[in-house]
């Protein structure tokens, strides 16, 4: 049995981060037509979350091509798939459900693969990515259940509201866990 030379557990390693980069590259362009979709539609605070999902993901697609570059790689610019357009209310929040569950698979077996390769950086890259979008699950998930469960009540009661996210926009995650701002 041959030992696994260090250059290609990197490469490895590189091709797993660019992976995961192209799958956040895909979420962003996603999650940001649902938002543009649902602002239109008059659902304003579920178009306000959905944007700062996709800030969120534009922060993990900068991290793992960060950690390209500092292992010598080049990060893709390419999305792991095309933008589903034109989707219901009644659609957007199962569909982005599967969307986090595929990524919290791949994710978890992408931290497996770095730490086969001694990578414990980008394994805890991978990790801390990982709780977020276990967030960004739960939330849609949550949505979707509400409009299976409760349907057009549920989105009365979002319809008309405000889709303002402020101009200091942190994304979902990052706003969950910041102090509330005084009144």
């Amino acid at each position: 049995m041959t030992q696994t030379s260090r250059e290609e557990k990197k490469a490895k390693v590189i091709e797993v981060l660019n992976k995961a980069r192209a799958m956040e590259l895909h979420a962003i362009g996603q999650y940001m037509n649902q938002h543009y979709a649902l602002d239109d539609m008059d659902f304003g605070e579920l178009a306000a979350q959905m944007k700062l999902i996709a800030i969120d993901e534009m922060r993990h697609a900068e991290m793992f091509a960060e950690r390209v570059k500092e292992l010598g790689g080049e990060p893709t610019t390419e999305p792991a798939d095309n933008v589903e357009r034109g989707q219901a209310v009644d659609v957007i929040f199962g569909f982005d459900t599967e969307l986090e569950d595929g990524a919290l698979a791949e994710y978890n077996a992408f931290l497996a693969v770095c730490l086969a390769c001694g990578d414990s950086l980008s394994a805890k890259l991978f990790d801390d990515v990982i709780d977020e979008e276990q967030a960004h699950y739960n939330y849609f998930d949550n949505v979707a259940g509400h409009i299976k469960t409760l349907g057009a009540a549920f989105l009365a009661q979002k319809a008309g509201t405000s889709s303002a996210t402020g101009l200091n926009t942190q994304g979902f995650v990052a706003r969950k866990a910041a102090p509330p701002t005084p009144a």
